[in-house]
């Protein structure tokens, strides 16, 4: 399982890890905390739904929000260095998206995601398109993120 396999680096690396959610809900932190033991190196989460939590809880600024949009690459960024911040952790993931099957607009289809990766080397999004339900989605964003969140910590020295 991806979640265990993120834990274990997490755990061997000495790093903590928070999450901030939008799309998904609190299904990132949910995979998290299914593993025993998550609480050696997972902080905890925000789930930012709406767009006055991003700004008044996680610091994303709404000139950001109006130009870009909820859903972009500079709002998953900021969503998760945010939480690194709030979360006092060393990594955080973000994401925010369009689950579906309403929401989609000019430009933005239903399944776009960005997920945000924040770590004190810098601040990264990768954007991504899933063709699922509204679950599917979700889980696909959720188990994308873990998977990033990984080869991450691969890549780390």
């Amino acid at each position: 399982m991806i979640e265990q396999e993120a834990g274990n680096l997490l755990r061997q690396k000495g790093l903590t890890l928070g999450v901030v959610e939008s799309a998904t809900g609190g299904l990132i932190s949910h995979l998290i905390t299914n593993i025993p033991g998550s609480s050696d190196y997972y902080m905890g989460s925000v789930t930012a739904y709406s767009n006055e939590v991003k700004i008044k809880v996680l610091g994303v600024k709404e000139d950001v929000i109006n130009k870009y949009g909820a859903v972009s690459a500079q709002v998953a960024e900021e969503m998760a260095r945010g939480g690194r911040r709030i979360l006092a952790s060393d990594i955080c993931l973000a994401d925010t998206g369009i689950a579906g099957p309403g929401g989609a607009t000019p430009g933005k289809s239903v399944g776009l995601f960005y997920i945000g990766l924040s770590h004190q080397a810098g601040t990264f999004s990768r954007k991504h398109n899933f063709h699922g339900d509204r679950e599917q989605n979700k889980l696909d964003a959720a188990k994308t993120a873990l998977v990033w969140l990984m080869e991450y910590l691969l890549g780390l020295k």
